[in-house]
């Protein structure tokens, strides 16, 4: 056992007493943090702050037309003709029609503007279509 020992205590001793110099530390670090920044936006989700910024955009833009069609929607309902209006719009069969239908009824005109968004128009008349 004295032999096991001593070569225990040999790799202790060379452990405690090994000295790195400066360079080999400042590799380390520039090692590490590459491998930190591949790992993060490989599989950290990280993205930049470009990237973000139309990631929000575009977030934002979705909601803002899924809020134009249902308010698009709710007004149509709130019409005191709606239920004929209704059956006006599914005996129309061209999508294009019926967006020309929903616009020319002034329900996907949001408030301060003077005409309705396309893609509101869009989305309103698949709505009201199903």
């Amino acid at each position: 056992m004295s032999v096991q020992s001593s070569s225990k205590t040999s790799i202790t001793q060379r452990f405690e007493s090994y000295q790195p110099s400066k360079t080999l530390l400042v590799w380390a670090c520039v090692v590490t943090a590459i491998a930190t920044m591949i790992i993060g936006f490989s599989w950290g989700g990280w993205v930049t702050g470009s990237t973000s910024s139309k990631t929000a955009a575009a977030a934002g833009d979705t909601a803002r037309g899924e809020l134009a069609s249902a308010i698009c929607v709710e007004r149509f309902n709130a019409a005191p003709d709606a239920s004929a209006k209704l059956i006006e719009f599914k005996a129309i069969t061209e999508g294009y029609k019926q967006r020309q239908f929903v616009e020319a009824g002034g329900w996907a005109t949001m408030p301060g503007q003077t005409s309705p968004d396309s893609r509101s128009v869009q989305a309103c008349a698949t709505a009201l279509a199903v």
